[in-house]
């Protein structure tokens, strides 16, 4: 057992949970942990981000991407409340992400000492937990406490303030293994068991619905023979994309508002909906009173608070849904539902994903980036039509190769959580996906990926406008577009290339491939800058509060 400063307990903890790499920015207050981290380079990896919410945004990418836990540092006041929306993201999307800050030294807490901000206070509605360090001698046990929360069960974010007195002071360290995270089974009663079977051998119409709670869970196996066994069409969340192979003939595409028809029809239309790792957000039930209406709903979830929500459920099974999934695969001797998957499958003919395929589209440059990668990618979204087309027009055939701010909606996320998976993933092709609103937001990472030469792919697919605003605008609000038209003089070639990425500029079908190719061959950050028409929009839609059977498309509003 040896003494070592709090700073240096900080990095020894970091250690101990296998911590490769962090993002952050540095400061006065956590200038101990930086002179701290100074001395383990080679052994930490830190990423100097352009901004704290670009740290965030990376610590959450790359747990995303990896599984494990993603750490981000700030320093006090503006630096830490700068991480709130990469915390509130990961929050939303149950994320395990460690944020440590370090606050002004004890004595001068609630005097409105120069950058004191009460952090834990700010953050305590969109973290898991959080903690405020005033005493060296706890310090070691907090973060490894932090860790095992931001974990354990549904995961989530948890941040760690320290004063910087505490990272100063000397304390005993003695070395600690993280201990293993049990999977959560306690609440998976027999009971419960049984009646999921006895609902399932019921059913002669089953639909599975897929969220990220089954990504989380990495269950994609059992998922995979759990649909096979009953067989059962499966449809998926934005968040649950990857859980279930995009490409397998039992897949039917997203449910909700930007879902296919046939996923949304088919949930309308079976009698059992077995839900799995979701939450039923309001963007995939729309009206919640006539959500699945015709069917019993069985919800498989590891958070007990998620149950009758949003949804009133029959049934559910509380716990790891890896876990529930694969007690059912056992107790299931294999179920035939011919004639409802063949009426799944004449849908799927009659209501297909359709796009103008005479010019340069969003869908038609997701297409090429699928054909390219071999839907091999991490690919990553900012929010908007972008990312809608980015689920719909790519087949996402694992987990964690789409990162996307699914609950927050966080314009800006892209660029630092695709920093981020690349560096938990160096051997995947990383491309970021982003419309030209988002992509002003934090284009700044580029200067990250550049000075670290971090070969990540940004595609800006750019129409001008703020593209989805615009849609509901143009549909719903008379075609009175305040305040979404960016039709200036900004230059996102000339931006990036200052920053030191190699950019190009495409405006014809024919152009984008081979850019696409050179950008993944050159292995440098690379900007694509897609130029669209200001008015393309993302079908089928679903107007809001509408229930999700009301899908519309182009075609539709012809008819009409």
């Amino acid at each position: 057992m040896s003494k070592l400063t709090g700073a240096e307990i900080v990095i020894e903890c970091l250690k101990e949970q296998g911590v490769d790499t962090v993002f952050g920015y540095p400061g006065g207050s956590i200038l101990n942990i930086y002179d701290a981290l100074y001395k383990h380079q080679d052994e930490i990896t830190h990423i100097l981000t352009s901004h704290e919410q670009g740290a965030s945004h990376a610590a959450d990418g790359y747990a995303r991407a990896t599984g494990k836990v993603g750490v981000c540092l700030a320093t006090s006041g503006p630096g830490a409340t700068n991480l709130v929306t990469g915390i509130a993201t990961a929050y939303m999307d149950s994320v395990p992400v460690v944020a440590i800050t370090c606050n002004v030294g004890t004595s001068l807490l609630g005097k409105d000492s120069f950058q004191e901000i009460d952090i834990t206070g700010v953050t305590m509605p969109i973290t898991k937990y959080n903690f405020i360090v005033k005493d060296v001698s706890k310090l070691a046990k907090v973060i490894r406490r932090a860790f095992a929360i931001a974990q354990t069960g549904r995961p989530g974010p948890v941040l760690v303030d320290i004063t910087k007195d505490v990272t100063a002071a000397e304390y005993e360290y003695e070395y600690e293994a993280p201990a293993a995270i049990e999977r959560l089974t306690d609440k998976i009663t027999d009971e419960a068991m049984d009646t999921a079977v006895d609902m399932i051998h019921r059913a002669r119409k089953p639909f599975i619905f897929v969220g990220g709670g089954a990504v989380i869970a990495n269950a994609a196996d059992e998922l995979r023979a759990f649909a096979k066994k009953i067989q059962a069409p499966v449809a998926d969340s934005l968040m649950g994309k990857g859980a279930f192979d995009g490409s397998d003939e039992l897949y039917t595409g997203m449910v909700g508002m930007h879902g296919t028809k046939t996923s949304n029809f088919g949930i309308t239309e079976c009698d059992l909906l077995i839900v799995v790792g979701a939450r039923f957000s309001d963007r995939v039930t729309g009206n919640a009173s006539k959500f699945a209406r015709n069917a019993k709903i069985l919800q498989f979830d590891v958070d007990p608070a998620e149950i009758n929500k949003n949804i009133k459920v029959d049934a559910y099974v509380v716990g790891d849904v890896k876990v529930i999934l694969r007690k059912l695969n056992a107790r299931l001797d294999p179920i035939r539902h011919d004639e409802w998957v063949a009426h799944i499958e004449r849908m799927k003919d009659m209501y297909p994903l359709r796009y103008d395929k005479s010019v340069l589209t969003g869908p038609y440059v997701i297409e090429q980036i699928y054909e390219a990668t071999k839907g091999d990618a991490v690919i990553v979204t900012e929010v908007g039509q972008h990312q809608m087309w980015a689920a719909q027009y790519y087949n996402y055939k694992n987990p964690r190769t789409l990162l996307t701010s699914g609950g927050l909606g966080t314009m800006g996320y892209g660029l630092g959580a695709a920093i981020g998976a690349k560096m938990g993933c160096k051997d995947k092709v990383v491309i970021n996906v982003a419309g030209d609103g988002c992509f002003r937001m934090n284009m700044n990472e580029i200067a990250t990926a550049a000075r670290y030469n971090i070969p990540i792919i940004q595609v800006v697919i750019n129409n001008h406008v703020l593209g989805m605003v615009r849609q509901w605008q143009t549909l719903f609000y008379g075609k009175r577009y305040s305040q979404t038209v960016l039709n200036d003089a900004v230059d996102f070639v000339k931006l990036s290339e200052a920053m030191g990425a190699k950019a190009y500029r495409v405006t014809k079908k024919e152009e984008f491939m081979p850019v696409l190719k050179e950008a993944m061959e050159l292995n440098i950050p690379c900007v694509i800058e897609c130029q669209i028409n200001c008015d393309d929009k993302v079908f089928p839609m679903v107007p809001a509060g509408a229930p999700i059977e009301d899908a519309f498309d182009d075609t539709d509003l012809k008819i009409k």
